[in-house]
């Protein structure tokens, strides 16, 4: 469904972008892959990966999902559309407040509005597990954008835009994840922990990209696609990436979980469940129509997708596969 079409992905510089875009020009044939973000440093470094010489499809548009009118004119022709970018960091997030809501919640709403306009056929925006039951602003917002994106469903009209999110864990290897921050405290034979009792959902990048060009074709629009991934303990990931190491525990940072929820107990009430995935249904009765065949069975009364309730976990060999291709 990618061949011959226009994607434009936000964020496109970031870990999941440059994925994303190596897996598009290898398995399609785009017409166009535009890569949309706010720095030039990073557009730069990514052009020389994927030269739009070698790759004729690439363009490179630099802007803010700040910015509606620059959304506008990028989102001219565009099919389909990735959102990606975000204010993420946590602590970042807790400090500078107002930015991390221009960015995630009214760079949202702009999205939104852009796409509609612009009549872009599809649009997915990239969720996160701190969405879900929110403690931390960084997923207050999250939750607020998913809510945005749902909703956007029911400001199309006449015209055919849908828009749906994608609900993941930590990605293996992303940059400001644990995984580089052990491997760089792996040589002082120390590696901190906040307890050794955290969970944690994981899946690879390559994994994240596939399950979102996935739902790319499964959407209808209103849902949240939420994948059945493996958990891990943070004492587990210690022990794989340097068991002769000595493990500190440091204490929970502010706005951090002991354990991570995809599904919270009251969603569930209204998720199916597939082989590979769940799909948490937009509240709205009038997009029930659009479910009623899609053949997922409901889920039992109390359940909760979290990650210490698992049922994948990961063995310390599986785990070292995860690990292998980021090691530095």
């Amino acid at each position: 469904m990618f061949n011959n079409k226009n994607i434009l992905i936000t964020g496109g510089t970031g870990s999941f972008g440059k994925k994303c875009t190596e897996i598009l020009l290898k398995r399609y044939q785009p017409n166009k892959i535009i890569i949309f973000s706010r720095d030039e440093l990073k557009q730069f470094e990514m052009s020389q990966t994927f030269p739009d010489k070698t790759f004729p499809c690439m363009r490179y548009f630099i802007g803010d999902v700040r910015d509606k009118e620059r959304l506008s004119r990028a989102f001219r022709n565009v099919d389909y559309v990735i959102h990606a970018a975000a204010m993420k960091q946590v602590p970042a997030a807790e400090y500078n407040p107002f930015e991390a809501i221009k960015t995630n919640i009214i760079g949202a709403e702009n999205i939104i509005d852009a796409a509609i306009d612009q009549k872009v056929k599809r649009v997915i925006a990239l969720s996160t597990d701190k969405a879900a039951n929110p403690i931390n602003l960084y997923g207050a917002t999250k939750l607020c954008s998913d809510k945005l994106f749902i909703a956007g469903n029911s400001y199309v009209g006449r015209d055919k835009t849908i828009f749906s999110v994608v609900r993941y864990g930590n990605v293996v290897g992303s940059r400001g994840s644990v995984i580089p921050f052990f491997f760089k405290k792996k040589a002082e034979g120390v590696l901190p922990i906040t307890d050794p009792r955290m969970t944690r959902f994981w899946i690879t990048l390559e994994q994240g990209v596939d399950f979102v060009i996935n739902s790319f074709d499964l959407m209808v629009g209103g849902e949240v696609f939420v994948p059945k991934i493996p958990s891990m303990r943070i004492t587990d990931i210690a022990n794989a990436i340097c068991p002769d190491c000595r493990l500190e525990t440091v204490g929970i940072r502010a706005g951090e979980k002991l354990h991570e929820v995809m599904i919270p107990m009251d969603d569930a009430r209204n998720t199916i469940e597939f082989d590979n995935y769940f799909v948490i249904k937009p509240a709205f009765r009038f997009f029930e129509r659009r479910f009623l065949q899609e053949g997922g069975k409901e889920l039992p009364d109390g359940f909760e997708y979290s990650s210490d309730k698992n049922e994948k976990w990961l063995s310390s060999d599986e785990l070292k596969k995860m690990i292998q291709p980021v090691t530095p």
